[in-house]
């Protein structure tokens, strides 16, 4: 009965209509002991259907997600489920479908982080005694399980606790795993008549060659490298390897002995790559093999990832010079540009098709090298490893094929438009030498051609002509320029950028969008001084009609679609990046243009909450709605905020995870756009459910709920206090100040409470405050959370004027331990204070000893040797003092690629709260110092003087007497 309760609840998550009610009871479910069991039950249930049954292996992996370890790498789940779990998880993977698998796989990794192979030391054992000689099916189950563990080796550093797992692994795995190998060797020679018998095999020596990746990655195997003739040998089979049976039926999809051989020759290119020394002998045969493919495999989109690999592993060749010396001819260099470069790059049929069919499919393979399997992409990636090792045989060799194609394309513009599209890729190809950045593009090119010459004879009048181009010549031209954007000046861009502008006009959905991806890049550059290349005053004036074409162009499809309204409007990421640069770059120029900006923003978020597909899209909405708060909400806080409410209240209302984090940082951006007044009503309104705990279990909400909940204080802590919500925020900050992935933004919060709450509302809590704070420090502390902790002291020792100080601080500390403040202050706080970095910190720091030397009874009186070595302390940050930090309003850019949506927290880069400087009246820092001393001691009648003499050598008194008469 309980199955099949969670059963339900699992086809009704599916269902949009019924989704979240099913979603927040699966939530509850999990609450209750041996949830994950069950979900393991019906993934093994063949009762249940396969979508539930998939649903229910989702589940469980998300589940362990959260669930499996906590910080410290506890269980969180009971020692009998985790044992039951470990038990059951292999063979049940092993015995259900593909699609399933893979999510089991998942699971099988998330377990593996944190418990193998200490607290998981069975696993290989058990592992290896499920392989079997004749058994595919089973095999690759095995096989399936192994791989999802050993994979995370892959981008992992060098370190002994590494080495020692992959040897625990090798001890157990290796001698097993190459007998497999053998024994799967012998059973595809015995079966080639026997079809779906011999696709298995195949599909299970191609998961063999990824374990054999994952067992080399971080070094060579004693047992590969004892067998490396025999094992090479069987790769050189596989690789010339042929069966029609296994050809696969499509033209578009990969078959099995397409995917092995991809999967051997990543194997080859990372022992070039890595064991050279070992695998040099067998390269020569492995280069012919690799030619005679790339020479003999079609066109068709099925080989795109075979013949990339292949390509990826000659380019491997190539960086080593002994073995680049085969190409090194004129002749031969012509070949490898004719048979195997020109076949690579040429746009095909199907290239066309897709820009036609799948025009944002086209541009995100070709412009963001999201698919690294694309044919030109390896082409080129080849010529440029040519390059390095021959640069003016490979740039005069090229030239040639440039030029022809150039020729052929002038005598038929009509009809030889793919040869200039050559032409220009090739010219790329050479042009473009060292790293190619998002942010900036080609940062370096090569000395024997000139881009800016290329462009204006070849390229530019496909940009200006208002004949009809054909669009792919018209997307090279905008390609190029975006390629090569930092190798234009300043005078060259004032001429270009109207023309990209321009062709954001087109009806040609690649045209337009590569338009936009181009305008926003070259908005974003700037010079070495950090000046925009592009300046607002030259985008201001065009702003409106930019800005309202580009939402047009975002609307257009989802107006056309109702039934696909979401997705359709999602799909361009590349058009809402460009609104987003347009408002960073004309700052307070969106005032006049709020209303309808806003219009549009409020439009797209509310279609978007039904169903957000596109993360990316998603961010650079957000993003820009943040610019757009930014710079339009000082001027008009309350027409904004009006606007804005009603949709992101609905977020929260309806808890869409995915917008969550933004709307809590842009709900706090726009309550700091209006510094003064009072709380308005609604926010007054968001407080108690903010204050409610399960807001704050996902980690991805915790950064911009304190930001939120930080910004309702600092304009409404009368409120706070009226309405008797002190105890749960001190609630919240007990919570986060626990976990170490929280535990800076208890401090964030707890530095805002005793700014902003007066001492009398917080004096029966300073003790418990206290309590937490040194029950971290003493039982899990950290080095972050020490640091942390030095600064909360200097920053309350440095509000003497406000309640807070030194004596207060020690006053604190001994109700909560007596005599604890002395090893406190010499074995951490004075230590740490000398390491502070930052400048607001080093500033907060010197105010703080400061008024410890000037104003503190504890120190004059109690701590004489503490007196001094804060005197000392405070001189030596002198030595060096914090000057304020010259900042610009350049907005910094976030690579998307870098980002993990859905992980954790996503920072809205055009709302980052500025470092806030508690003291920005104190602009000369050594200046206050003096005038601050030689107050405190006319005040004190030379006291201040007299303990320095005491109390400090003849030398420190001399430094000192830079700050004090003495």
């Amino acid at each position: 009965m309980e199955l099949q309760r969670i059963a339900q609840l699992l086809e009704a998550s599916l269902d949009p209509r019924q989704n979240k009610q099913a979603e927040l009871a699966l939530r509850r479910e999990e609450q209750k002991p041996g949830y994950s069991v069950c979900l393991l039950q019906i993934v093994a249930a063949d009762t249940f259907s396969n979508t539930v049954r998939l649903a229910s292996a989702l589940c469980f992996k998300n589940f362990l997600k959260r669930n499996w370890t906590d910080e410290e790498g506890n269980h969180k789940l009971p020692q009998n489920e985790v044992v039951t779990i470990k038990q059951e998880l292999v063979g049940l993977m092993i015995s259900v479908p593909p699609n399933i698998q893979s999510q089991l796989g998942d699971a099988v990794g998330i377990i593996a982080d944190s418990d193998f192979w200490e607290r998981w030391d069975t696993l290989v054992d058990d592992l290896v005694s499920r392989l079997t000689a004749d058994n595919p099916t089973i095999n690759i189950g095995v096989l399936q399980v192994a791989h999802s563990i050993f994979k995370r080796w892959r981008p992992l550093y060098r370190s002994d606790e590494l080495f020692t797992e992959i040897n625990h692994v090798l001890q157990r795995f290796g001698t097993p795993f190459l007998s497999l190998l053998e024994s799967t060797d012998k059973s595809i020679d015995q079966n080639k008549t026997n079809k779906p018998l011999l696709r298995q095999l195949m599909n299970s020596l191609n998961l063999m060659m990824k374990l054999f990746y994952d067992l080399s990655c971080q070094d060579l195997p004693p047992a590969f490298e004892d067998n490396l003739p025999a094992i090479t040998s069987l790769l050189q089979k596989y690789l010339t390897f042929d069966d029609p049976s296994l050809h696969s039926d499509s033209d578009d999809e990969s078959g099995p002995l397409e995917l092995l051989k991809s999967a051997i020759l990543e194997v080859l290119t990372l022992y070039v790559q890595k064991y050279e020394d070992a695998f040099g002998t067998h390269v020569e045969v492995f280069v012919a093999s690799t030619w005679n493919l790339l020479t003999t495999t079609g066109q068709e989109t099925k080989y795109d990832i075979l013949v990339s690999k292949a390509l990826h592993f000659l380019t491997s060749v190539t960086r080593i010079k002994q073995y680049a010396q085969a190409f090194n001819d004129e002749a031969n260099m012509g070949q490898v540009i004719e048979r195997v470069i020109l076949p690579n790059l040429a746009l095909r049929d199907s290239d066309m098709e897709l820009f036609e069919d799948e025009p944002i499919e086209f541009i995100r393979r070709d412009l963001e090298g999201s698919d690294n399997d694309t044919r030109r992409r390896a082409a080129t990636d080849f010529l440029r490893g040519l390059m390095s090792q021959f640069e003016k045989l490979v740039t005069q060799v090229v030239y040639k094929y440039i030029n022809h194609y150039l020729s052929e394309y002038s005598v038929d513009t009509a009809n030889k438009w793919r040869s200039k599209d050559t032409a220009v890729y090739l010219f790329s190809s050479i042009a473009a030498t060292g790293s190619i950045t998002a942010s900036q593009g080609v940062k370096s090119t090569n000395p024997l051609v000139n881009v800016i010459d290329f462009f204006q004879n070849n390229i530019a009048s496909d940009l200006v002509s208002d004949n009809a181009v054909e669009p792919i010549l018209q997307v090279d031209s905008i390609k190029y320029l975006y390629t090569f954007r930092t190798q234009m000046s300043r005078d060259q861009w004032r001429d270009a950028f109207p023309l990209l502008v321009r062709h954001l006009a087109s009806s040609n959905y690649v045209v337009y969008t590569y338009a936009a991806i181009a305008v926003e890049r070259v908005l974003a550059l700037v010079d070495d001084n950090r000046r925009p290349i592009i300046e607002k005053d030259s985008v201001a004036p065009l702003a409106k009609d930019l800005l309202e074409h580009l939402f047009k162009l975002i609307e257009k499809d989802s107006i056309a679609d109702k039934n696909q309204a979401a997705s359709k409007l999602q799909e361009n990421e590349f058009l809402m990046r460009c609104v987003m640069r347009v408002l960073i770059v004309i700052k307070d120029g969106v005032v006049p243009l709020t209303n309808n900006v806003l219009k549009h923003f409020v439009g797209i978020t509310e279609v978007i909450c039904a169903n957000p597909s596109n993360p990316r899209f998603c961010y650079y909405h957000f993003e820009a709605v943040g610019a757009l708060i930014r710079f339009a909400a000082p001027a008009q806080p309350q027409a904004v905020e009006n606007t804005l409410y009603p949709p992101f209240a609905t977020i929260l209302r309806d808890d869409v995870q995915d917008f969550m984090p933004y709307v809590i940082q842009l709900f706090a951006a726009l309550l700091e756009a209006n510094p003064s007044g009072p709380l308005p009503d609604y926010y007054k309104s968001l407080i108690p459910p903010i204050l409610t705990r399960d807001l704050w279990l996902s980690k991805g909400n915790v950064p911009a709920l304190v930001r939120l909940l930080s910004s309702i204080i600092a304009r409404g802590a009368a409120d706070i206090v009226a309405n008797n919500q002190v105890v749960p925020v001190l609630g919240i900050f007990q919570q986060l100040v626990l976990l170490k992935s929280t535990d800076m933004y208890a401090f964030e919060l707890l530095e805002c409470v005793l700014t902003y709450f007066s001492p009398s509302v917080l004096e029966t809590y300073y003790v418990p405050i206290m309590q937490a704070l040194l029950t971290r420090l003493e039982k899990s502390k950290t080095e972050a959370f020490s640091a942390r902790f030095i600064r909360l002291y200097h920053f309350v020792s440095a509000k003497s004027d406000q309640g807070l100080g030194t004596d207060f601080f020690i006053k604190i500390i001994d109700q909560v331990q007596t005599g604890i403040f002395v090893p406190l202050y010499l074995s951490i706080i004075l230590p740490g204070t000398r390491k502070l970095a930052r400048p607001l910190d080093r500033k907060t720091a010197v105010i703080s000893l400061t008024k410890t030397l000037a104003d503190s009874f504890a120190f004059a009186e109690t701590y004489k040797k503490g007196w001094a070595f804060t005197c000392n302390a405070l001189l030596e940050l002198l030595l060096n003092p914090p000057v304020p930090s010259t900042t610009d309003d350049l907005i910094a850019d976030h690579d998307v690629d870098d980002m993990s949506f859905g992980v954790g927290f996503t920072q809205l880069t055009t709302i980052k709260r500025p470092a806030q400087d508690p003291w920005p009246d104190i602009t000369n820092i050594k200046s206050w110092v003096t005038e601050y001393l030689n107050s405190a001691n006319a005040r004190e009648n030379g006291k201040i003087v007299n303990y320095a003499k005491e109390r400090l050598s003849p030398e420190e008194n001399r430094s000192l007497a830079m700050y004090i008469q003495i």
